[in-house]
């Protein structure tokens, strides 16, 4: 089966900055969340994804097709993708009404009646102006956008950011309708980490240019743990060996620390009296990037 997207040992140097054998896939059915810190290189990532920007190394392939920028054939890839970056980038001028004319003239595949019923949904007055839209407002005119000509692949730069709780819930529940319909995907790029255990398939993180870790979300929310230990409680874990090779991440703090182990239930059954939490996707995040290693 082709992966809608897949990139292999991408490599993208600028000064103060590169990115260094990046490879990761979407595979058709799947959502993968890309998380990171603010100059990680996801953005980078995201715009060689979409032939925004060449590659120094490495290659991007969509749909099995490589990715050159520049290239006529990107565009016939391009209208099988919806884009949602971190900005709403329709002149402010513009109404929603005419938002969906420029979708029309974009897209062979427009589809206005499906445009009317998803501003519709997000509550988006024809007559509105882009400029009179809030942040929030402006992202959901944005996504109603990228659906409406019926994608195949979802790329998604903080689509949630600037929501409120509902407001997210509402985007999710119309990114799952979204992935009900055949082999399609998304490929989320997010600082909300919570709304990735509700959606995501798989997790992948990036740190300084280059992928740390790449998991099915599962075995993070589902297996991984955070021990909650006493100094003398550690250094009874680390004698006992337990996490000689398992031991992932140590956060020291005070009069203990926070320990990440990938199963915590055989945690829990080697050490019963040293109480251990289901992890988030924040908390793996954190302790992966921030933890020392044993």
């Amino acid at each position: 089966m082709t992966n809608l997207i897949e990139i292999d040992n991408l490599g993208k140097r600028y000064d103060g900055f590169a990115l260094a054998d990046v490879s990761l896939a979407v595979e058709p059915g799947s959502v993968v969340g890309f998380i990171g810190s603010n100059g990680a290189g996801k953005t980078t990532t995201l715009k060689a994804a979409l032939g925004l920007i060449g590659a120094d190394t490495g290659t991007v392939r969509l749909f099995g097709e490589e990715v050159r920028p520049g290239a006529s054939a990107l565009d016939a890839l391009k209208a099988r993708i919806g884009v949602v970056l971190d900005t709403c980038a329709f002149p402010g001028t513009c109404t929603v009404k005419a938002v969906g004319s420029i979708g029309r003239a974009a897209y062979a595949s427009w589809d206005s009646a499906r445009f009317a019923a998803l501003t519709e949904r997000f509550e988006l007055a024809p007559k509105k102006k882009v400029s009179e839209l809030s942040r929030g407002m402006g992202m959901k005119l944005t996504l109603a956008f990228a659906l409406a000509h019926h994608p195949e692949l979802l790329i998604l730069d903080e689509a949630t950011a600037g929501l409120d709780p509902l407001a997210r819930e509402d985007v999710l529940e119309l990114l799952r309708e979204f992935m009900a319909e055949g082999e399609r995907g998304i490929f989320m790029s997010t600082h909300i980490t919570s709304d990735l255990e509700k959606i995501a398939d798989e997790v992948i993180c990036l740190d300084a240019g280059r992928v740390v870790f790449s998991l099915p979300k599962d075995a993070i929310t589902d297996e991984a743990g955070v021990a909650r230990c006493r100094t003398a409680e550690l250094e009874a874990v680390l004698a006992a060996d337990f996490l000689s090779a398992d031991a992932i991440r140590i956060e020291r703090h005070g009069f203990g620390c926070n320990l990440l182990v990938p199963d915590r239930f055989a945690f829990a059954r080697a050490f019963p009296d040293i109480p251990v939490d289901a992890a988030t996707i924040e908390d793996y995040m954190t302790l992966t990037l921030k933890g020392e290693s044993r």
